[in-house]
């Protein structure tokens, strides 16, 4: 498009003062967010920003600078983002035996006093949504304009390869999309658990791996589900996904509550995706004989409250650990790609559901102080998410 010398005069001086002062534009409402962003990113006078903690424990927004577009590269604006709270935020903290003791896959254990090398700053975040921007000359089947998602950091742009995107399904929501990666762990612990038709199942810890392992054992035969949290929002949330019985272990003998309603018997197999030692214990109390126990978990805090006393010793339980990123997995067939996709099916079939699962959702903006909080705080929230529209 040409512009007289006085046309581009106005506009000079339209975009002077929010090349001069942008994210000051930006939190104003007669703007349009949208496009102040992108006049200014396309202009070079914006440098996006990403969510990293700068030391263990510290989060911080920084500005990074845009590579140039490769050929077979496509650039995104992002929409949403989603942090996964139980691994990054062990990452995040730095304070467990990975941090003190370097996990060595070729001995496949800890290494005593090894440290593991400072890994800081470290990029933060887990899953995004966004829209591509821009597309590299040798890009054929990506457009400008279409959604996309995928794993990356909490950010406001992200580039990578053609080979790499994941077209977003048209009906899809955002939440579903973000909720794709606990539904993969979760569909990891159910077919490890071998839940068969009629079983009953019980739950602990409902966080997102554990709300969607409600729905899933349900979707693999379990007759009857219990749900076990101390955190409300969250319990009142595994009743919304279909759990029979929802249990405070603050408030009940959670064993003898089980073994009450399941005439004396106990579940056919516990879910402990906590990484609680109390948890733990109240699963071993709550499994029938002969039973079976899957942990999703990795137990960080001392084990106190691990108790492997009589329900241990005399009732023959079964306990299966459980790692969706470690493979093979126990089925011939069956590996993390399989199971991903798998639990993206149901997502998009609606047979899982994830609405509410996302909590809260921030503005891009304050993301750092929310990541501290959902860390140090956990019960005020499920999942934490961000908004980079707000």
């Amino acid at each position: 498009m040409n512009f007289s010398h006085r046309h581009k005069h106005k506009i000079d001086c339209f975009c002077a003062p929010i090349v001069l002062a942008p994210r000051l534009f930006l939190s104003y409402p007669i703007f349009n967010r949208e496009i102040v962003l992108h006049f200014l990113l396309l202009t070079g006078e914006f440098m996006p920003r990403e969510l990293i903690a700068d030391r263990p424990g510290h989060t911080t927004l920084r500005e990074y600078d845009e590579e140039p577009l490769k050929r077979d590269q496509v650039r995104a604006k992002s929409l949403f983002s989603a942090v996964k709270h139980g691994t990054e935020f062990r990452g995040f903290q730095a304070n467990t035996l990975d941090a003190s003791d370097i996990f060595s896959w070729e001995w496949r254990m800890h290494l005593r006093g090894q440290k593991q090398k400072d890994a800081f700053p470290k990029r933060l975040g887990n899953m995004y949504v966004a829209d591509v921007t821009d597309v590299g000359q040798d890009v054929s089947n990506i457009r400008v304009g279409e959604r996309i998602f995928g794993h990356g950091p909490v950010r406001e742009t992200h580039t990578l390869s053609e080979d790499r995107v994941e077209k977003s399904p048209d009906g899809v929501s955002w939440q579903a999309l973000m909720a794709t990666d606990p539904a993969g762990v979760a569909l990891g612990g159910v077919r490890d658990a071998n839940i068969r038709i009629g079983d009953r199942v019980a739950v602990f810890g409902l966080g997102a791996i554990g709300l969607m392992t409600v729905q899933l054992a349900r979707i693999a035969g379990a007759r009857w589900v219990a749900a076990i949290d101390p955190i409300e929002k969250r319990c009142l949330i595994s009743e919304a996904y279909g759990a029979d019985l929802v249990l405070d272990p603050r408030e009940a003998d959670v064993g003898l509550v089980i073994k009450q309603a399941t005439a004396k018997l106990g579940v056919d197999v516990s879910m402990e995706t906590s990484g609680s030692s109390a948890a733990m214990t109240d699963a071993l109390r709550s499994t029938r004989y002969q039973g079976t126990v899957v942990s999703t978990a990795y137990y960080n805090a001392p084990m106190q409250n691990l108790h492997l006393t009589g329900e241990w010793h005399r009732n023959r339980i079964r306990i299966i650990s459980v790692r969706s990123d470690s493979e093979p997995w126990l089925d011939y067939g069956w590996d993390k790609k399989r199971g991903n996709k798998e639990a993206f099916d149901l997502l998009v079939d609606g047979r899982l559901n994830a609405e509410g699962l996302i909590d809260p959702i921030v503005p891009f903006n304050r993301v750092a102080e929310a990541y501290i909080q959902m860390n140090e705080h956990p019960d005020t929230g499920i999942k934490l998410g961000v908004d980079h529209s707000l």
